[in-house]
């Protein structure tokens, strides 16, 4: 009979106590690496899904992504002139929280270029794409929504008319998807006050200059709504996507773009990187440190067991001694029982994992290559932790037996 088996047997309380234990920290080490993974993914899952090749922004930034960045809505029609573009979208994006049946609702509020973009290419679970310009909404599965449910965000109250599942923001956070006008009045809605109090200031400011004082009319205009002034900039949005001809050339494209002093041009992949390098890097060096603090304390742990396993059985083991034993089949007593914890403990961390992942509030994205490489390091975690114990095990004298 296999020696690791036996002594097993006769200490299985503390061997199942210990796998149950390296499980769950293996369990946590695959989870940290899943969370990362996750994170990624649902940071570039936007930028993924709306396509197109180029995104202008405001110049001298770096996108909506990284910072704040507003262009005038009249640059999709600039866009649009450049030989080699396609097609032009505005896009807005910003996060908001309401209160919605006495619950907090933090929604990723998307604009889509209506009437160009309706949101056919989010991938629905129930109901539609938009089918006006106003007062509908797509709402991800996680902001608890239901199809037909109405929500008031600022001033208006919007219809839920598709449900998607799966699309949510860096931070988490479902996204819901409006019409770009829409989503621009539930950005920069204020309070009633606001608004008279704004036009009070207006006035104040009309009042003192000279073209006030000599038209007085100025004054009624100032003093009305923002739409009535002509010297009022347009509304503005976060970028603008651009979509590219068949066999145009990009590099010319963005050439031309370059000389526009007031945007900045990034190509689709240039975006990603910058927000992974951005909101995503210290997060992904956080969960690293973590995960590399947790394999050595899973390290630790093993060996500090598999040492007090070890001098549970001086006697044993000075016994084989005695009785002719080479040093290869006590070393290998405690090897093999090391790699038993270890694949056991990676077996139930898995198990575990299938079960506990899929309900944590953050996505975890598990990929083969992952569990491959803590398969990896399980390996060398067990042959490290047992070399304490087999050192003590070969240190045992025969005479040992006879005290």
């Amino acid at each position: 009979m296999n020696l690791a088996v036996k002594d097993i047997r006769h200490n299985l309380g503390r061997f199942a106590l210990t796998t149950v234990g390296v499980g769950l920290l293996l369990m946590i080490v695959m989870g940290m690496g899943g969370i990362y993974r996750g994170l990624i993914h649902e940071a570039t899952l936007l930028v993924d899904r709306i396509g197109g090749d180029l995104w202008l922004v405001q110049g001298g930034t770096r996108g909506p992504f990284a910072e704040i960045s507003r262009v005038p809505s009249s640059l999709e029609d600039r866009a649009r002139a450049v030989p080699g573009v396609a097609m032009a979208r505005r896009f807005v994006s910003h996060t908001i929280q309401r209160e919605h049946r006495g619950r907090p609702l933090r929604i990723v509020v998307q604009g889509l270029s209506w009437p160009e973009d309706r949101g056919e290419w989010i991938p629905l679970v129930a109901g539609r794409a938009l089918g006006q310009g106003h007062f509908e909404m797509i709402a991800d599965r996680s902001l608890r929504l239901e199809l037909g449910e109405k929500v008031r965000l600022g001033k208006d109250v919007f219809e839920v008319v598709g449900l998607t599942r799966g699309l949510v923001g860096s931070g988490g956070d479902g996204l819901g998807f409006f019409s770009v006008s829409d989503a621009t009045s539930i950005q920069f809605d204020l309070p009633a006050e606001a608004y008279r109090l704004e036009r009070q200031s207006r006035r104040a400011r009309a009042e003192g200059q000279d073209i006030g004082r000599v038209q007085p009319w100025i004054l009624d205009r100032a003093a009305g709504p923002a739409a009535g002034i002509p010297a009022l900039s347009m509304s503005q949005v976060s970028a603008v996507i651009l979509s590219l001809e068949p066999g145009a050339s990009q590099a010319e494209v963005v050439r031309t773009f370059s000389t526009w002093p007031d945007v900045t041009v990034y190509s689709r992949q240039a975006q990603v990187d910058l927000m992974l390098s951005g909101m995503v890097d210290k997060a992904r060096r956080q969960l690293g440190l973590f995960r590399a603090l947790l394999v050595i304390i899973s390290t630790i742990i093993m060996a500090l067991i598999l040492y007090t396993l070890t001098l549970d059985k001086i006697h044993d083991i000075a016994m084989l001694k005695l009785m002719g034993a080479r040093n290869g089949v006590i070393g290998g007593l405690i090897l093999q029982q090391a790699l038993l914890i270890g694949a056991l403990g990676y077996g139930l961390a898995y198990w575990l994992g299938t079960y506990a992942f899929p309900r944590f509030p953050r996505l975890v994205v598990i990929e083969p290559r992952d569990l491959a490489a803590l398969a990896a390091i399980v390996l060398g975690i067990s042959v490290l932790a047992s070399a304490v114990g087999i050192a003590k095990a070969l240190s045992v004298e025969p005479n040992k037996v006879l005290s």
